[in-house]
């Protein structure tokens, strides 16, 4: 499917504070960046797969984790400058996000023009972070989806307390 990604934004509880987990790009062009340049778990979905299933392959892809999941909370999409579309879902899972990442690997010739191809993990590095946190870290189009998710569970919990 051209121009369309997809993710899963994996949330938590800990110590009652809601945690997401984030992905740091790696590779050299992002080594020593930080604030802004995180993301979520997502990528291009592929012409033989629906957009859920891109998304599932590649949080998988990127952290290592097979997601498993008894309930997803669509988070909808956004539309990046470059008219790209980015369709979420969030759900609650845990992983340990300190052991080193299992993420895919890409290829680019690094130095530039030296004429080397050198393999790099597409993320380095997961971390969870509150959502005040992740309005810092992650890439200005996405924080979007963490407001979405934060709105829902919110509400969610109006509900749950009103009943």
């Amino acid at each position: 499917m051209k121009n369309i990604s997809a993710g899963l934004l994996m949330y938590r509880w800990k110590q009652d504070k809601l945690e997401v987990l984030l992905c740091h790009p790696g590779g050299p062009l992002y080594e020593g960046k930080d604030n802004g340049y995180w993301g979520l778990p997502k990528g291009k979905v592929e012409a033989n797969e629906t957009i859920l299933q891109g998304a599932f392959r590649e949080f998988a892809e990127e952290t290592g984790f097979e997601p498993c999941i008894s309930e997803l909370i669509s988070l909808g999409s956004v539309t990046e400058k470059s008219g790209k579309l980015i369709c979420v879902w969030a759900f609650q899972g845990n992983c340990d996000a300190d052991q080193p990442v299992q993420s895919n690997l890409f290829q680019m010739e690094w130095p530039p023009r030296s004429g080397r191809i050198q393999s790099f993990p597409e993320v380095d590095q997961l971390q969870f972070v509150t959502p005040d946190m992740a309005r810092i870290k992650i890439e200005c189009i996405q924080r979007q989806f963490v407001e979405r998710l934060e709105k829902h569970l919110h509400l969610g919990y109006q509900i749950k307390e009103a009943l």
